[in-house]
């Protein structure tokens, strides 16, 4: 994790129905009902989310359709998960492909979220398939208490001063905590060169990219480049790099700020950010940012977009098998 200062700012005391307080800059992004919405945009009357708990949901509220659904799912996968000998995971006992069954290790009632995720499935013979699911219907009937965000009315926003503030860059997927039991965001979605010193990694095409550009607006069909221009745009890439975070470096060894200093990198440095969507955000982002005959309206991306796109497809594809063949059967159009 990094801790970077972003200024001294205004800061303003949120107080909810529940009791709970938060202290923070105007422009920190708060989880609320309808979304992410800056601090010093709430009011008193809005609703916040909250951490609480709540009862732990038993297999029933899993509806029907859903469940039937990540059966077929699940038993589409048996024979390619499930070897003609194969261990069941719950006993250790051999048993023949025909009497093992894939089960979910982590209960679908438990974390729906693993639901279509391969390695939450595991063989098991039809004793300790059933065995399993009745303790586990057992402990869903007498309770216990699981996560969750819930709403929590605004009651008060008052200004609280001024004090230096900092943002965070959390690695790995989770990139909002509970402060003083609100859900808020770690404030920091994109490298910013503001913050911290930017290193020097920047892009040079590699020889798949093809570079040459034929065609009238529109219509742009490109071309491989011959050996000649992959090293005219290397050679002048590197040179032009080099010379752009020389002169960087040297404006931070004079005391120069960041975030003037910066204005001499080049387009090609990497930088590395975070994006949250929902599915049918990323099919509409996939329709426009990839070229596939599948599609309905064709799309014409700029190949490193498209590049990005496809390992974003490739995950989405993973977790969401069923949706993102609907979304090729549907001609690649978000619904």
């Amino acid at each position: 994790m990094d801790v970077m200062e972003s200024g001294v700012k205004q800061l303003i005391r949120l107080t909810t129905a529940s009791g709970k307080q938060l202290r923070c800059s105007r422009d920190h992004a708060i989880l609320t009902p309808d979304g992410w919405r800056k601090a010093g945009e709430l009011a008193v009357g809005d609703s916040v989310m909250s951490g609480g708990t709540a009862v732990r949901p038993s297999e029933a509220l899993v509806p029907p359709s859903l469940r039937r659904g990540i059966g077929v799912w699940t038993s589409m996968q048996r024979k390619r998960l499930i070897d003609e000998l194969d261990l069941c995971y719950l006993c250790s006992r051999t048993f023949p492909r025909e009497a093992l069954e894939l089960d979910h290790v982590v209960p679908v009632s438990l974390d729906l979220g693993r639901a279509l995720d391969e390695e939450n499935l595991a063989p098991a013979c039809e004793p300790c398939r059933a065995e399993k699911g009745a303790t586990e219907q057992g402990l869903a009937e007498r309770g216990g208490k699981v996560a969750l965000a819930k709403a929590d009315l605004v009651v008060s926003v008052v200004d609280d001063g001024e004090e230096m503030t900092y943002d965070l860059a959390v690695e790995g997927p989770w990139h909002n905590f509970l402060a003083d039991g609100i859900v808020v965001h770690n404030s920091y979605n994109e490298e910013s060169g503001r913050y911290r010193e930017l290193q020097p990694v920047f892009y040079v095409p590699g020889g798949e990219r093809r570079l040459v550009q034929q065609g009238r607006p529109g219509k742009y069909e490109f071309v491989e480049g011959t050996p000649e221009q992959h090293k005219v745009v290397t050679e002048a890439m590197e040179a032009s790099y080099r010379q752009s975070y020389e002169q960087y470096q040297a404006m931070l060894a004079a005391g120069v700020a960041r975030e003037v200093a910066r204005a001499v990198l080049p387009v090609g440095l990497f930088s590395s950010m975070y994006a949250t969507c929902n599915a049918r955000s990323l099919m509409h982002f996939l329709s426009l940012r990839t070229k596939d005959e599948r599609a309905t309206v064709p799309s014409f991306p700029q190949r490193e977009i498209e590049m990005v796109a496809e390992k974003m497809e490739a995950e989405w594809a993973k977790l969401m098998p069923l949706t993102h063949a609907a979304f090729n059967a549907h001609g690649r159009v978000a619904p």
